[in-house]
């Protein structure tokens, strides 16, 4: 069965990292896009990120550009999202997602049809 767990997720202090994993199971990554997602309280779900599992394609919302970065660890089936300079906005429980794909791109427009359980981010002092 197909399953994506999320882990990484904290408190951290404005301008602080952190640093998210998705870890995929019951499917291969060379078949799919994973994207990331975030929901802040009373917001509507965000996307962030996604990268192509075969290629290594990425594309990031325009606002968050420069400060997260999505990879992948193919022999760890598991794709990362890096966060570093955060701030109080980016508060948030933060989704992984699966998407069925083999083409070489990715964006937020993919159809992702597999969700994790989520992580929650909380940026305070």
């Amino acid at each position: 069965q197909l399953q994506l767990v999320e882990s990484g997720g904290g408190l951290v202090k404005p301008g602080g990292s952190l640093r998210l994993s998705c870890a995929a199971a019951g499917f291969i990554l060379d078949y799919y896009a994973i994207g990331w997602f975030r929901q802040a309280p009373g917001k509507e779900r965000e996307w962030v990120a996604c990268i192509v599992g075969r290629s290594g394609e990425t594309d990031y919302v325009d606002s968050l550009k420069g400060r997260y970065t999505i990879s992948r660890e193919k022999s760890k089936n598991t794709v990362f999202l890096q966060m570093n300079s955060l701030k109080p906005e980016d508060t948030a429980v933060y989704y992984c997602a699966a998407n069925e794909w083999e083409g070489d791109w990715c964006n937020e427009n993919n159809q992702y049809e597999h969700w994790g359980r989520g992580t929650q981010v909380t940026v305070s002092s």
